[in-house]
């Protein structure tokens, strides 16, 4: 899906401005990196197109769908078509890896052959299998990542978003968790993805979008994580 945000403005109280005046268009299947210091308003841009809160001012359309302008019906269909990855993981420590994944099946509705089926063929695809009957804390940060990946992609969506993906993860494994994004994105899902990591952002060049206080201050095709003397 595409995404289209159009003079966003989002303020919390008492006087926090998290966002100002933000316009941004993202065509579907592209990779963009959100960059900035902490406070600068990247997760705030992405709860806002997870619609976990909805802005003061600006309209923000995603695909068919107006954000602002939505039934319950159309929220549910919007988020089956819509993939979360967390820094912190969020799996469910009783349950197993094959049992996370298909939770999310279960709560969408999807039928129970397709949940039988579909956490198996996700969890291969991430590199999981051998690992499928193990809990979250029986697994190592990287696994765990891999797993809240295969959650997040077990429904095809459409759109990826991911919150700081890497930050809790060395290098190497924070570099085989980016390629299984670009392996994602590369299948022709938009991938919006929040990060600190100054290394990947500079080793895999896509689209870089810079907010600083709630504004954006750059937007840079197959940027770096910072200007530098080069450009």
């Amino acid at each position: 899906m595409d995404v289209r945000i159009s003079g966003v403005t989002k303020l919390y109280e008492p006087d926090i401005r998290a966002l100002e005046d933000v316009y941004l268009t993202v065509p579907k299947g592209e990779f963009l990196y959100l960059v900035g210091q902490t406070g600068s308003g990247k997760t705030t841009l992405l709860r806002l197109i997870t619609r976990e809160v909805m802005p003061t001012k600006g309209q923000i359309a995603v695909g068919e769908y107006n954000l602002r302008k939505m039934s319950a019906f159309d929220l549910a269909l919007y988020r089956r078509d819509l993939g979360v990855i967390f820094q912190d993981f969020k799996l469910l420590p009783h349950l197993t890896a094959m049992e996370n994944v298909a939770f999310v099946l279960d709560v969408i509705g999807v039928p129970p052959a397709e949940v039988k089926e579909r956490p198996g063929e996700v969890l291969e695809r991430v590199g999981m299998w051998r690992r499928r009957f193990l809990r979250p804390p029986q697994l190592s940060g990287g696994e765990q990542q891999r797993i809240a990946i295969a959650r997040a992609v077990v429904n095809a969506p459409s759109l990826l978003v991911a919150d700081e993906p890497t930050g809790n993860l060395d290098t190497h494994t924070a570099e085989e968790i980016m390629q299984l994004l670009l392996s994602i994105n590369a299948s022709g899902t938009t991938v919006l993805m929040a990060t600190h990591n100054q290394f990947l952002v500079d080793a895999y060049r896509q689209r870089v979008l810079e907010l600083h206080m709630g504004r954006v201050v750059r937007d840079e095709k197959r940027g770096r994580y910072e200007l530098d003397g080069d450009f």
